[in-house]
């Protein structure tokens, strides 16, 4: 018995996590088009026997399955309904799988409104990171309908070591995205504070490393942000503004039902000021700049 071609996939967002799932997706064999603003990230994709398009308009009739995966709700929109967005030009039944981090109001109005052009939605925020990215070992926190999935559930496995199916209404999947937010903003700030400590009572940051990372003090987060600072390497694999966008989404959603988050309203205001002096696109570990009367390590050239 003849297997079935695979889909054609389309990534529209060739950042540090959406450059790793379309390298991921061409080494599973999947035809994959990617599309970003960046000149030098298509070229990147390219050279990794991928196919670049100028504009989400030139993917929409070649793909079966479009993944978006830029920042927020207006590249996600630009993306998509735009001049030179996918939506008008993709096929009746497809579908786009909607990664960004999003509330779960806007995730929700998006499945109404590509559901009037015929297509298809997951709402599919994923969580893992640059490295996770390019290993295909996200965690993607999916909903929506199950005719959806069964066209794209072979894609999202091939990009991820775990899909959570988390009901067959879109926005359940960025509700559980908004809590694992507030979590990571919350842990890299507290990250920042106690390196910040660590360094103005004269501890060597290695040895503290060492130590926390046994301890039960220990975060993934401060596992993999602490050698950001102790490196003084802030090359941005997620941008202080990240969590300036993140955390405000995380206390919007608490404020509509007048919900008090008083450490993520805290680590919300680290983020504001580092991107206040200067800081908003570097790595998110550089909130620890925000902190006065300590010594950083140099950022490499």
């Amino acid at each position: 018995m003849q297997t079935p071609p695979l889909p054609t996939v389309g990534v529209i967002g060739l950042g540090a996590m959406g450059q790793g799932v379309a390298r991921t997706l061409l080494r599973a064999g999947y035809p994959t088009l990617g599309c970003d603003l960046r000149p030098e990230a298509l070229r990147a994709f390219e050279r990794e026997g991928g196919i670049a398009c100028p504009a989400p308009s030139a993917m929409g009739s070649r793909c079966q399955v479009l993944i978006v995966l830029v920042v927020n709700e207006a590249q996600t929109d630009e993306a998509l309904f735009g001049p030179g967005g996918a939506a008008l030009s993709l096929t009746r039944g497809s579908v786009v799988v909607s990664s960004a981090t999003v509330s779960p109001a806007y995730a929700r109005n998006l499945g109404r409104r590509l559901s009037e052009h015929g297509i298809l939605m997951v709402d599919a925020p994923v969580s893992g990171g640059a490295a996770r990215a390019a290993e295909g070992k996200l965690t993607m926190m999916t909903s929506g309908p199950e005719e959806a999935y069964a066209k794209c559930e072979e894609v999202l496995s091939s990009m991820s070591a775990q899909v959570y199916h988390l009901g067959d209404q879109h926005g359940i999947g960025s509700q559980i995205k908004i809590v694992n937010q507030l979590l990571a903003g919350v842990h890299i700030a507290a990250m920042a504070e106690a390196l910040a400590l660590g360094i103005r009572e004269g501890v060597d940051l290695k040895v503290l490393y060492e130590v926390i990372t046994h301890s039960a003090g220990n975060s993934w987060m401060f596992e993999n942000r602490a050698p950001h600072v102790i490196e003084g390497d802030y090359t941005s694999l997620s941008a202080v503004d990240i969590f300036v966008k993140d955390l405000g989404l995380v206390l919007d959603t608490a404020r509509a039902s007048k919900f008090p988050l008083p450490l993520s309203a805290a680590a919300h205001q680290m983020f504001m000021a580092a991107s206040s002096a200067g800081h908003g696109r570097e790595d998110d570990s550089a909130v620890i700049k925000i902190f006065p009367g300590i010594t950083l390590p140099s950022t490499r050239p």
